[in-house]
């Protein structure tokens, strides 16, 4: 486990015990984020005041991604915004962190040259894989794809790391044979028209539908604060329906707010790639499909038993239910949806910043820069 440096460390508590309140009776709570263009919940929760709603008391504590596994299970914030597949293998081996719900579906994918000679899963035995880091989500989601067409991804591929905006000119310089990545990198690569998608997480079975990221919180917070954990997680579950009704706004308040460094218009056309249709079920059963291609693809246990794994990951909070989560209703905000004309704003925004652009993608740490 990595270990944490002293000057952060000091002014985290490990969410033992009961939480603190404030004067007013609000629950205090620790909310941790990286700055993630798809952490956009998280921000809408705390500036539309959803956390105050639910009887909260948020405190958002910005943590670099190469810590953030260990401060969330060590209890340094208490909830987070993270990808499903990036936490079951530390869970397995005793990471305390459970999941609460689902809060956006699949933004994975695995893609090769448009015009060449791969056109399946099958194609890709020999080739060489361009991921943007190994244990990234999409290099586990690869993994998963190639364990369950029985491809052996330790012997019969070869990985190649680059970072995410340098994976098609990986792909087009021919470096690699195919690549995995996230959004945005994805559809921008289909937009150019420099790839076609041999797995969408989106929309092939057996992913289709499965929710990418989740509510996760530290375990011992959840064991201690039942009640205030599933008050947060209805807070962020409201940011996500927030973000599907006004993404635009949602992707310029995020900016605005400092909670990430972008461009407005291209935040905007990440966010309405992504669909936040938040679900209790479908978060928990993301969970177990999720975990049951993993170890098709050796990268849990052989002896792990899943229908364990999954139960003691996600726990089922009184009051949090499918039904309670579809009669959530928010408003719709003027000028806060995306435009038809967003393709050409993107493009406009590009060339008046000289073609860069940056971006936190989705599901790895990597900062994108759009160049000309």
């Amino acid at each position: 486990m990595t270990l944490l440096s002293v000057p952060f460390w000091a002014g985290c508590k490990k969410g033992e015990g009961a939480a603190e309140t404030t004067s007013e009776g609000l629950t205090k709570i620790k909310i941790g984020y990286i700055g993630l263009t798809c952490e956009a919940p998280l921000f809408v929760a705390k500036e539309q005041g959803y956390f105050k709603e639910f009887g909260l008391e948020a405190e958002m504590v910005k943590c670099e991604w190469s810590q953030f596994k260990d401060v969330l299970g060590l209890g340094g914030f208490h909830l987070a915004h993270q990808p499903v597949m990036a936490y079951l293998k530390p869970i397995e081996q005793g990471m305390d962190v459970k999941m609460t719900a689902g809060v956006h579906l699949g933004c994975l994918r695995v893609q090769a040259p448009v015009n060449g000679k791969i056109n399946t899963i099958q194609d890709l035995r020999g080739k060489r894989i361009g991921v943007p880091g190994m244990g990234t989500p999409p290099f586990i989601f690869a993994n998963r794809v190639l364990g369950d067409n029985k491809i052996d991804a330790k012997t019969e591929v070869e990985w190649k790391i680059f970072p995410s905006a340098e994976l098609g000119l990986a792909l087009e310089k021919g470096e690699v044979d195919a690549i995995a990545n996230a959004e945005p990198i994805g559809t921008m690569l289909l937009g150019e028209k420099k790839v076609k998608t041999i797995a969408d997480q989106a929309v092939d079975p057996p992913y289709a539908g499965e929710y990418c990221c989740a509510v996760l919180m530290n375990g011992k917070y959840v064991a201690n604060n039942a009640a205030a954990s599933a008050a947060a997680t209805k807070a962020v579950l409201k940011g996500a329906k927030w973000v599907e009704t006004n993404p635009r706004a949602t992707a310029r308040m995020s900016i605005l707010k400092g909670y990430i460094a972008s461009s407005p218009e291209l935040n905007t056309q990440v966010l309405s790639q992504l669909r936040y249709v938040p679900s209790i079920s479908g978060g928990e059963k993301a969970v177990l499909s999720a975990a049951e291609s993993m170890k098709r693809a050796s990268m849990l246990s052989d002896t792990t038993d899943l229908q364990k794994l999954s139960a003691s990951v996600f726990v089922k909070l009184e009051g949090l239910t499918d039904e309670w989560v579809s009669g959530l209703k928010v408003e719709k905000v003027a000028f806060g949806q995306v435009p038809p004309d967003q393709a050409m704003r993107v493009a406009m925004e590009m060339y008046a910043c000289g073609g860069h652009l940056l971006l936190k993608t989705c599901c790895d740490d990597t900062t994108l820069v759009v160049t000309k």
